[in-house]
């Protein structure tokens, strides 16, 4: 009788700019989970607060908001009480910064991992894009109890509108990622620099304010911000705002986005190679 040899897999690095694998990224969809999983409850063990710190940073900024801008500098809501305007906008913009923040440093927060078992290295950026999601869903149902103490009912648009600008959030968030994160394993100083990244994007983005209050040439600048899109999309949809999303802009601004994640797909998979000798 022979005897069969075991199989055997042999895992080489990618070549070149080659493509990102769907079907690996499937195949690994447990670990995925586990994952996602580990990441949350790993943010919240061990805390007294637990998921109020999911609410703490959004109200907290609407509170020094609405004293800044809301009664000393009276900066237009669009006919909306000031402090729902800027809790919408930080209820978008909280989730997009939380999962860029996390995506950027998701590949040396696992580093042990990265260092022995070999796995795509792209799940552990969609890890922070899904666990961020609680923290949305646990803010938004506080701007839902927001917009009953005000009397304000969501348009039917909403129910439409809501999930495509969380999407479009998500691809933003990730599309940085797929930047930032291989830059962060070769230098350092990605890390010390992603919250002064945040915060300059913050005020680029209007959330304190209304678009109709920016004058040119930084109204049409901002236009190409996605997130600008996604902020006056959620005042809109859920509380009747008078900015409507230019559609316009809306449509090229996420064309560029996602000329972007095709390119940091490439990027990413290009740098992948190195991160286990680096990291």
């Amino acid at each position: 009788m022979t005897s069969e040899r075991p199989r055997q897999i042999v895992i080489r690095p990618a070549r070149g700019w080659s493509s990102v694998s769907l079907v690996d990224i499937w195949d690994y969809r447990y670990l995925i989970l586990y994952f996602i999983n580990r990441d949350i409850f790993a943010i919240y063990r061990q805390t007294v607060l637990g998921v109020g710190w999911a609410l703490i940073g959004p109200i907290m900024t609407m509170i020094v908001f609405t004293f800044i801008f809301g009664h000393i500098a009276r900066i237009p809501s669009d006919n909306l009480p000031y402090p729902i305007f800027a809790f919408a906008a930080l209820t978008a913009w909280t989730y997009f910064s939380t999962a860029m923040g996390r995506c950027t440093n998701s590949l040396l927060e696992n580093s042990a991992i990265i260092t022995k078992v070999y796995f795509p290295r792209l799940a552990l950026l969609l890890v922070p894009i899904c666990s961020a999601m609680v923290n949305f869903v646990i803010a938004f149902a506080v701007l839902l109890c927001l917009m009953a103490y005000f009397g304000i009912t969501p348009r039917m648009e909403a129910l439409f509108a809501v999930p495509l600008l969380l999407l479009m959030a998500a691809i933003a968030a990730i599309t940085l990622g797929l930047w930032l994160a291989p830059l962060n394993v070769q230098f350092r100083d990605v890390s010390q620099g992603m919250p002064f990244l945040i915060q300059f994007l913050m005020y680029a983005t209007p959330i304190a304010y209304p678009l109709s209050a920016v004058p040119e040439p930084f109204h049409t600048i901002l236009q190409w911000n996605p997130m600008t899109h996604v902020v006056n999309g959620f005042r809109w949809s859920l509380l009747g705002a008078d900015s409507a999303p230019d559609l316009h802009y809306a449509i090229l601004s996420m064309l560029s986005v996602t000329v972007l994640f095709i390119g940091g797909l490439f990027w990413f998979r290009y740098m992948e190679k190195t991160f286990a000798d680096v990291v």
